[in-house]
């Protein structure tokens, strides 16, 4: 994961060393009672099990006694959103959501609440896993990656999530075209076409679209629909002729001496009207 850390909120590890001596010697990532330490010392210790242990668990320990021990310093305020870093790398993605919660509460007008707003936004887009899960987490990263686009559209952080909504949104695309080439595969054209159809009219920008208008030409012709059939593969050969999708529509109307042109009047029909004619009724 990139590493998205505001040199603001990152102290210099210069003096390290001295620190990590007087919390009970470097290299040990047993965590040690800190009542008697500073707040800069246990942030130090914090910095320190993430950058040469690797072990955020002990990071995020010493980053939440800053917290209980000295609440309303600057220490733990920085301390707070590397909390919530610690838990995202250590894929503890409901903590490290709460953490950034607060942050953002606490702290709205923070330089450091754009990085907030945009590990949220991570906690749930890292979770999107396979396309076959459900895709609550999806649409929840697709909202929180919008909200920092739109909240602080001039950062690295809304070019980062502009990528990965772009990305979310393909999935679930993806999903659509699961569930529709299920549906396909046992011969329920009209649940499957349903499916597609979504892909065609909501996720338009996405890579599935091509597949989506031959699947529909392919479920059309099993139901005699060849208006439809004709004018989903005049939609694909206008837009994406060069693609192998194409290719496969247009030998699938030949065989049954159709052409990829459009006929009647169906939503199909309104698609190539406002995508290829550009008449927006």
């Amino acid at each position: 994961m990139v590493r998205f850390v505001s040199s603001k909120t990152l102290l210099a590890m210069a003096l390290a060393g001295s620190v990590l001596a007087s919390c009970g010697g470097s290299g040990s990532s047993e965590r040690i009672p800190v009542d008697s330490f500073t707040a800069e010392e246990i942030y130090r210790r914090g910095e320190y099990e993430l950058e040469n242990n690797r072990d955020p668990d002990a990071a995020v320990y010493y980053f939440s006694e800053i917290e209980r021990l000295y609440p309303y310093s600057q220490w733990a305020k920085r301390a707070l959103i590397m909390q919530a870093y610690g838990y995202h790398r250590d894929k503890q993605y409901e903590e490290a959501r709460g953490a950034a919660q607060r942050f953002i509460d606490t702290y709205p007008g923070d330089d450091d609440a754009a990085y907030a707003k945009y590990l949220l936004a991570l906690s749930y887009y890292d979770q999107i896993d396979e396309i076959g899960r459900d895709q609550g987490l999806t649409f929840q990263a697709l909202q929180a990656l919008r909200e920092v686009i739109e909240e602080y559209p001039d950062t690295e952080y809304a070019r980062s999530s502009i990528l990965k909504f772009d990305l979310a949104f393909d999935h679930l695309a993806g999903k659509e075209m699961e569930i529709g080439r299920y549906y396909l595969k046992r011969g329920h054209y009209a649940a499957s076409i349903n499916r597609f159809r979504v892909v065609v009219e909501d996720f338009q920008t996405t890579t599935h679209t091509p597949e989506a208008l031959m699947r529909l030409v392919e479920a059309y012709l099993a139901l005699g629909l060849t208006d439809e059939a004709q004018t989903a593969g005049a939609i694909l050969g206008y837009n994406f002729q060069s693609s192998p999708f194409y290719q496969d529509a247009y030998a699938q109307l030949r065989g049954r001496g159709l052409t990829a042109t459009a006929q009647g009047n169906s939503w199909l029909t309104n698609v190539y009207r406002q995508v290829i004619q550009g008449k927006w009724l």
